[in-house]
């Protein structure tokens, strides 16, 4: 990637921040919401997850046996 597309992603990722924590917040809403780190944890989670059922799926459906082409 171009200089100018970390510049313009780091740019972007301040704005979401700020306006995450000071405009969007409503914390009072839910829960998780007074649970230190539960997105990042739950994002965590999710990508662990997400990693481990698709090598499940892949030895499942796209893995074959070593003497496939003996048959």
């Amino acid at each position: 990637m171009k200089n100018w597309h970390w510049i313009v992603l780091g740019i972007l990722l301040i704005v979401s921040l700020i306006l995450e924590f000071t405009y969007l917040a409503d914390y009072a809403s839910h829960w998780w919401n007074h649970v230190p780190a539960f997105y990042a944890i739950w994002g965590g989670l999710g990508c662990l997850a997400l990693i481990f059922v698709t090598k499940g799926l892949g030895k499942i459906f796209i893995l074959s046996d070593e003497d496939y082409y003996d048959r």
